[in-house]
């Protein structure tokens, strides 16, 4: 990364974060409108087309700016010290706005009104500790594979997320980018405003969690 400027960085962290959120939300629309009716056969296209974007976005993106498109990732990359924490604020802002334009973008492809607020209610301890699970985990496959096999962590965030979409009861958004941006669309994938405070709490102390654990279980051991 060191060969790219941060403007660049920037640029991609915003541009691969709005892909991602036009492949989350179009999923979303495009599913729900053929599956007539049947939410699994709807959350199964969403899910699909959300792994394999990751898979190719990280691919594309990650020898530009790391492809974090998430803060969660961005505030563990800073307590880490891979990341200025100015840059870090910098890489956050730019996945917010990123997901909001990725959001609008779709609504647009869809012929939806662009401007939406969700009325779709995520709410309860269980969607909360199911973020936090979500969080965690995803948190746990990017410090292995970076550490172990670096080149196999796109192949692994999207497996990872695919499952994650089905073994938690929030259908796993995991970023708080995310999560901000998907209370501006009242779709398939959307959540209410009033939800999305717990989500990102819950995602945050997720994160801090397995950088916590992580940075124990990773840790050389010396030997004498």
């Amino acid at each position: 990364m060191d060969a790219f400027s941060t403007s660049r960085r920037l640029v991609a962290e915003g541009l691969g974060t709005a892909l991602l959120l036009a492949v989350v939300i179009g999923s979303g629309i495009m599913g729900e409108r053929l599956a007539g009716g049947n939410v699994a056969i709807a959350l199964l296209g969403n899910t699909l087309a959300t792994g394999a974007a990751l898979v190719v976005l990280i691919g594309v993106f990650g020898p530009i700016s790391g492809a974090h498109f998430n803060p969660a990732v961005t505030l563990v990359a800073a307590l880490r010290r891979d990341l200025p924490w100015r840059l870090a604020l910098a890489y956050s802002v730019a996945q917010i706005a990123g997901a909001v334009l990725g959001v609008w973008a779709a609504h647009a492809m869809f012929g939806e009104p662009v401007l939406q607020v969700s009325t779709k209610l995520r709410a309860g301890g269980a969607q909360a500790f199911s973020e936090a699970v979500a969080t965690f985990g995803l948190i746990a496959t990017i410090l292995g594979t970076v550490r172990f096999r670096s080149e196999s962590t796109p192949m692994a965030v999207g497996l990872y997320i695919t499952a994650a979409y089905w073994f938690t009861a929030s259908t796993s958004f995991a970023n708080p980018a995310v999560t901000i941006a998907r209370s501006l669309s009242d779709t398939f994938a959307g959540i209410a405003p009033s939800s999305a405070p717990t989500f990102i709490l819950a995602q945050i102390v997720g994160a801090l969690l397995a950088a916590g654990v992580f940075a124990w279980l990773l840790k050389t051991e010396r030997t004498s």
